[in-house]
């Protein structure tokens, strides 16, 4: 059974979630405050985190902060405020999705399926025979996850390295953020375009390194993103 960890203030939210997480035959458990759900988070062994953005003692982008740090355990924030920049912030601090209120607890649930089966298959590719993408002076190892340019392994975030994999295994073909959404995320698209964005960004000023802009990724407008086939790097 897997278990969730429910970080949310408002009581009746929270019992909710709780509810329906248990309808559909996971294990949840409540915490109300910043403080309590971090200690919870790093002392338990939890399969996902659902946390609120507005909480009492510690906010949400603290206590993501602080979980990432140690751990990789997907997060899933809630959060009333819609302004891009509170969505930009949770997910440079390492969150793995957004979900806004008010939402149908139904949704909550798909979501949640939706980042435990992806994390599932993360962790099933370790024991796949090693595989490598190398385009230009970038190397991608999909089995180890980890990526290389100029010989020197650059630090991604999970989804960072499932974004940037996607896009070097298809150089030169154009994908809508929807697509990569749905294809990344494994959700519906319709709602979210940000994510995709705001993770393009942090591959980008990762991969810019020693004065020189890491372009490979070409913004196509009013349509996506692709991979150059020969990038200006090479």
């Amino acid at each position: 059974m897997k278990r969730i960890l429910i970080v949310e203030d408002e009581k009746t939210i929270s019992e909710l979630q709780k509810d329906y997480l248990e309808i559909n035959g996971f294990e949840a458990e409540i915490k109300h405050n910043g403080h309590e759900g971090l200690e919870r988070a790093l002392t338990s062994d939890f399969d996902l985190i659902v946390l609120d953005v507005m909480l009492p003692g510690l906010d949400g982008f603290a206590v993501c902060k602080k979980i990432r740090e140690l751990k990789e355990v997907p997060i899933l924030m809630v959060t009333a405020r819609v302004e891009e920049i509170d969505l930009i912030r949770g997910l440079g601090l390492g969150a793995d999705d957004y979900i806004f209120k008010p939402f149908n607890p139904n949704q909550l649930v798909a979501r949640v399926k939706s980042h435990l089966a992806r994390y599932e298959r993360l962790v099933s590719l370790h024991e796949q025979p090693t595989e490598l993408t190398t385009i230009g002076r970038l190397c991608v190892d999909h089995t180890a996850r980890s990526i290389q340019l100029d010989g020197v392994e650059i630090q991604l975030r999970a989804r960072e390295f499932e974004l940037l994999a996607f896009l070097a295994l298809h150089p030169g073909q154009v994908f809508t953020k929807e697509h990569l959404y749905e294809r990344i995320w494994g959700m519906d698209p319709a709602s979210d375009h940000t994510t995709v964005t705001v993770h393009i960004k942090k591959i980008r000023d990762k991969l810019s390194v020693n004065g020189i802009e890491f372009d490979s990724i070409e913004t196509v407008w009013g349509v996506g993103y692709r991979y150059k086939k020969q990038s200006l790097l090479a």
